[in-house]
C-alpha cells in the first residue's frame, strides 16, 4: 500500500451489535457495487472486521475482491434457501479483516423459490443472525432493483447507505427509494435508519452535478466525502482487487478512505451520545 495513503484511524472492537449497512439504489450504474467493495476495504484497513455480503446475482462485489463466479461451492443463495449456514458461506479475502459472502446467478432463483414463503422477506436476516456479531460492520451490496432480494437486505439492515450520481433523474429515483424505505419501516423493519447519501462519480467541472448536489443536501444528510470519477476505480475490478489494494494513492481510493473515516467517526459520536 502506498505510503501516501491515509488510513482511517484504527478502532477497538465495540463489543456491541454489528452495524449492518445496506448499500442500495434501484438505479444501476451509480457506483453501488464500487461503494460496497471499496468502503468495505477501507473499513478493513482500519482493522475493523468487516463482512461484504453480495446480494446481487451479477456477483460483481464478489469478483471485485477476487472471487470469480462458480468458484465457490456454497454462496448466499444456499444460506437464504436453508441449504447451508451463513457461517459455511463466509470466506476470508486477500484483504486483512475483510470477509466475503459471495453471490452467483443462482440468487435469481431465490426470488422464485421463496415466492410462497410467508417469511420470504426475512430469510437473509434469519440466515445472518447467528454470525452477524462476529463482525463490526456488514455491508450488503444490493441489486439495482427494489425486488425481493433488496427487501431481504433492507429487512436485515440496521441502516441504509445510498450512492448517488449527480444527474438529472437522481432526485426522482431517490424519492421513490425513500418511499420504499418508509413502507419497510412501517412493516418488517421499524428500526431501519438512513445512514446518508454519498455522492459518486462526481465531476466538479459539471455545473449540473453541483446543482443536484446542492438540492440533495437541502433534503437529506450527505456525507462530506465525495467520490470522484476516477479511472483507477474503474480498473481495479478487472484485477479482482479493491482500489485500495490496486492504487491506494488514487483519488478514488482516498475518497473511500475519507468516507470510512467519516462513517466511523459518526458512529463513535452516536455511541458516546447514547446513554
Amino acid at each position: 500500500m502506498a505510503a501516501t495513503a491515509k488510513k482511517p484511524k484504527t478502532r477497538e472492537k465495540s463489543g456491541g451489535r454489528a452495524r449492518v449497512v445496506a448499500v442500495v439504489n434501484q438505479k444501476g450504474g451509480v457506483g453501488k457495487t464500487t461503494t460496497s467493495v471499496n468502503l468495505a476495504a477501507s473499513l478493513a484497513a482500519a482493522e475493523v472486521k468487516t463482512l461484504l455480503l453480495d446480494m446481487d446475482p451479477q456477483g460483481n462485489a464478489s469478483s471485485g475482491v477476487g472471487v470469480r463466479s462458480g468458484t465457490r461451492e456454497r454462496t448466499v443463495y444456499d444460506a437464504i434457501i436453508g441449504r447451508a449456514s451463513m457461517a459455511d458461506v463466509i470466506m476470508a479475502t486477500d484483504v486483512p479483516n475483510l470477509y466475503l459472502a459471495p453471490a452467483t446467478q443462482d440468487l435469481v432463483a431465490a426470488e422464485i423459490e421463496l415466492v410462497d414463503d410467508p417469511a420470504r422477506a426475512q430469510r437473509l436476516r434469519d440466515a445472518l443472525e447467528p454470525c452477524v456479531n462476529d463482525f463490526e460492520y456488514v455491508l450488503i451490496d444490493c441489486p439495482p432493483s427494489l425486488g425481493l432480494l433488496t427487501v431481504n437486505a433492507l429487512a436485515a439492515a440496521t441502516s441504509v447507505l445510498v450512492p448517488l450520481q449527480c444527474e438529472y433523474y437522481a432526485l426522482e429515483g431517490l424519492t421513490h427509494l425513500m418511499a420504499t424505505l418508509d413502507r419497510l419501516k412501517n412493516g418488517i423493519n421499524p428500526s431501519l435508519a438512513v445512514e446518508g447519501i454519498v455522492l459518486t462519480m462526481f465531476d466538479p467541472r459539471n455545473n449540473l452535478a453541483h446543482q443536484v448536489a446542492d438540492e440533495v443536501k437541502n433534503h437529506f444528510f450527505v456525507f462530506d466525502a465525495i467520490i470522484p470519477r476516477n479511472i483507477r476505480l474503474s480498473e481495479a475490478p478487472s484485477h479482482g482487487k479493491p482500489a485500495l489494494m490496486y492504487d491506494a494513492a488514487s483519488k478514488g481510493s482516498q475518497g473511500y478512505l475519507a468516507l470510512a473515516r467519516e462513517l466511523l467517526d459518526r458512529h463513535a459520536k452516536l455511541k458516546e451520545a447514547t446513554p
